[in-house]
């Protein structure tokens, strides 16, 4: 490693969730991060998760995805989907999509500093949407 490399623990200092419902939205994050938001493979990991019903999450998850490129004022990193840890930004991401149902001004704050906007309600919107859509087709995402 040269010595302006930063290690890797600075770079991903966050475990990935252990729940099904987090880690599902996290894949599918990293994909459509990627691969854009008609990847394929973040579909498909829908379709075998949600069965029938996936249409609902994934246009939601588009619509979060495409909410955060257009509201942000700084760059989200995200770590490779076969990465077990997590980028600050993820797991920020993840926290506040947890919270946004439940606490949605602590949700609404995480998001505007992963932003680096004033205000962000239509991401705040998107990411109720995202959670309330996975917590009805039983995946709830969960992030302590």
């Amino acid at each position: 490693m040269s010595e302006h490399a930063e290690p890797t623990a600075r770079l991903l200092p966050h475990s990935a969730p252990d729940d099904s419902g987090a880690r599902l939205f996290l894949h599918g994050v990293r994909r459509m991060g990627v691969g854009g938001l008609g990847d394929a493979q973040a579909a498909s990991m829908l379709i075998g998760a949600f069965g029938l019903s996936f249409r609902r999450p994934l246009v939601l998850l588009r619509a979060l995805m495409a909410e955060l490129a257009r509201a942000s004022h700084q760059s989200i990193m995200i770590a490779p989907s076969c990465c077990c840890r997590m980028t600050v930004a993820e797991s920020m991401l993840l926290r506040a999509v947890s919270l946004s149902r439940d606490q949605p001004r602590l949700g609404h704050e995480i998001l505007c500093n992963l932003c680096g906007i004033d205000s962000g309600i239509g991401v705040l919107s998107s990411a109720q949407a995202v959670s309330q859509a996975f917590a009805d087709l039983g995946r709830p995402i969960e992030r302590s």
